[in-house]
């Protein structure tokens, strides 16, 4: 394989996940942004902890769909997050249904 093939590749798989992000965004609740990944999710547990005078965050979510393009399973049940790093969360305004005329 060249290194085209191989850029062509990763173009391709990158282009294929915001697809796939753009046609389930509609279905979670929160953003939920670490240090290393990106994830959506529809049930967000936050704590804040600490242990030898470091402070670390522990982040649970609940029925969430994974932002990582080498992963074959993006959906998944429940994902347990420790970070040391500040973890941005927000909640996705949802359109207002619309009712059929």
């Amino acid at each position: 394989m060249s290194a085209e093939d191989l850029e062509n590749y990763e173009t391709d798989a990158e282009l294929a996940l915001y697809r796939e992000y753009r046609d389930v965004v509609g279905l979670f609740s929160y953003v939920v942004e670490t240090e290393r990944r990106f994830y959506l999710a529809n049930q967000v547990d936050l704590q804040v902890r600490s242990a030898g005078g470091e402070v670390f965050f522990e982040l649970t979510l609940g029925d969430a769909w994974v932002w990582d393009v080498y992963r074959s399973a993006r959906f998944v049940k429940t994902v347990r997050v420790v970070t040391f790093k500040d973890v941005n969360i927000e909640e996705l305004a949802k359109a207002e249904l619309e009712m059929p005329q």
